[in-house]
């Protein structure tokens, strides 16, 4: 959920259910540190499960009161507020927006504490294909983008990860960049970067259609299906047959397929593993190996896509139940604030909901959701008062631990200016992956705060053995569905092609996961698709 889509970055996750925060501040622990008392205050975040697990039950009250309303929008993470934006931008304003949260933003929202914002999930945005012509427009009216030179962005240079962006600790030392280099063998970077070579033949590869085989979003990729047999395999058969079987690399592309897809190499579809090192083209040389970051990661991206939708969101809202009829849709929603429901009778309506919430409001789509697989994740956000380290390599925005359970974590504070920071705030990644998520999930669920904070710690001293004595905060924040995994035989299934059918031009269906990959672009194009289908009769982007 790290996210990135270079050789040597992470690529952007993670989409979850929109859901209501639960903060239960957890008692203070004393853990004793040599001969120091150290005090670590726990806090556990998370989204609303116990009230979307009412969905199975409805047990809620009879709608007191009605609103009618042309559009409605279910749904507040990135693709419900892409929708919105669209509409916007086509003149539209009779829309309205119901999130169950009480905060926008789904995967990419934020929390923040006394000394820093941080991510709560996918903290970053790799630089855009320059043929996103909508994901350009959308960063240059957020001034992320400054202006155009020879046809290609200009980027506000301080949105842009500062130097050093990222190191790997292995063999008990930091190196630069993600990929293993310290203390190979030759025969090890031979295969490295033999590996390298074959991604870039996949990236400038092209179908008879003249489309990249590998793009962003997916509609840009070629209808070729003559590399579809690589998304009948999992991505370590692919490794192993095409004879990488050094450990370095292996552990190198399970992490690379943990941080977008939630699960590893020995889960995930070879063409699923292809596509994170091939979809990006790295055609702004001037930029490369590099990202847009910020403190609070992808929650500045919600900051500029809610401005579209001022006085139109209703938060703490929950849909229960979806009915068609001769006008339109019939919507029951439960207010979770006020514990009282309404009834909204809109013409069209735009599920921007994950497969396993979609699944129980219309019925239809029941038996497609029960094909899509989610990966549970939890993060991290640590305060401390300082990063103890070795020194062999200065701290980066990006800290990765080779071989760890985790996927390392950021250096939130990285892109700040100030040269003064009293305590430092860093995001560590988890991710749950195995041939049992749905155990995995209940573990995460039910698992005591400490059993997390220990699991935590003992990845971390790995790299900094006394990382506890420094420090004073920690909050897990668990994401039970974080983001859609595309298991073999998924991305080229009827399934997904099915999913995503409107159902009498009524009740529409947009989400990342209806994608197959959970990045930040798909769920915007799938907002703006949305969008342009229903007013358009279009899934262009225009």
């Amino acid at each position: 959920m790290k996210s990135g889509g270079n050789y040597n970055s992470r690529r952007t996750f993670i989409k979850r259910i929109a859901a209501l925060s639960i903060i239960a501040a957890v008692p203070s622990l004393l853990v004793s540190c040599k001969d120091k008392l150290i005090e670590i205050t726990l806090k556990l975040t998370g989204t609303n499960h116990i009230l979307g697990h009412r969905l199975w039950l409805k047990n809620f009250p009879k709608p007191t009161k009605e609103i009618q309303i042309p559009y409605l929008i279910v749904g507040g993470g990135i693709t419900g507020l892409s929708a919105a934006r669209q509409f916007k931008k086509k003149g539209i304003e009779d829309f309205l927006v119901l999130e169950l949260e009480n905060k926008l933003g789904g995967n990419s929202a934020n929390g923040e504490n006394q000394y820093s914002k941080f991510p709560l999930a996918a903290h970053y945005l790799p630089l855009p294909n320059v043929r996103d012509k909508e994901l350009l427009n959308f960063l240059e009216e957020s001034k992320i983008i400054v202006s155009y030179k020879d046809n290609l962005p200009v980027f506000d240079e301080t949105q842009l990860c500062f130097d050093p962006n990222e190191r790997l600790f292995i063999r008990n030392s930091w190196q630069t960049d993600l990929i293993p280099r310290y203390g190979n063998s030759k025969e090890v970077d031979n295969q490295i970067d033999l590996f390298l070579q074959k991604m870039t033949e996949f990236r400038e590869r092209k179908g008879n259609d003249k489309k990249y085989f590998f793009d962003i979003p997916m509609s840009f990729c070629s209808s070729d299906e003559s590399l579809n047999s690589l998304d009948e395999i999992t991505m370590k058969k692919w490794l192993l047959d095409n004879n990488f079987i050094a450990e370095e690399i292996l552990e190198y592309v399970d992490y690379c397929c943990k941080d977008d897809f939630g699960l590893g190499i020995e889960f995930v579809s070879a063409w699923a593993g292809i596509h994170y090192f091939a979809a990006r083209k790295h055609e702004n040389k001037k930029y490369d190996d590099t990202v847009l970051t910020w403190p609070e990661g992808n929650g500045r991206l919600v900051k500029h896509l809610k401005s579209a939708i001022e006085n139109k969101v209703l938060k703490n809202h929950l849909v229960y139940d979806i009915q068609l009829n001769s006008d339109g849709v019939k919507v029951l929603v439960f207010n979770a604030k006020s514990n009282e429901s309404i009834t909204i009778l809109a013409e069209k309506v735009i599920l921007a909901t994950p497969q396993y919430i979609t699944k129980y409001l219309v019925s239809e789509r029941k038996n497609t959701a029960n094909n899509f697989h989610y990966a549970p994740w939890f993060t991290a956000s640590i305060t401390l008062t300082d990063i103890p380290d070795n020194g062999s390599f200065p701290l980066s925005w990006d800290n990765v631990i080779y071989k760890a359970k985790g996927l390392g974590y950021v250096y939130n504070q990285h892109q700040n200016l100030e040269q003064i920071i009293d305590k430092k705030v860093i995001t560590y990644y988890y991710s749950f992956s195995s041939n049992d998520i749905k155990k995995d999930r209940k573990e995460l669920l039910k698992r005591p705060i400490e059993h997390w904070k220990e699991l935590v710690l003992s990845d971390l001293k790995i790299a900094h053995p006394d990382i506890d004595q420094y420090i004073s905060t920690i909050e897990i924040h668990r994401i039970g569905h974080g983001m859609i995994s595309p298991v073999p035989n998924f991305l080229k299934s009827k399934s997904l092609k099915e999913a995503s059918k409107n159902i009498e031009n009524k009740i529409f269906f947009a989400h990342s996961d209806l994608a197959g990959i959970s990045i930040f672009e798909e769920a915007f194009h799938q907002g703006i698709n949305v969008v342009n289908n229903i007013v358009d009769g279009t899934t262009l982007d225009s």
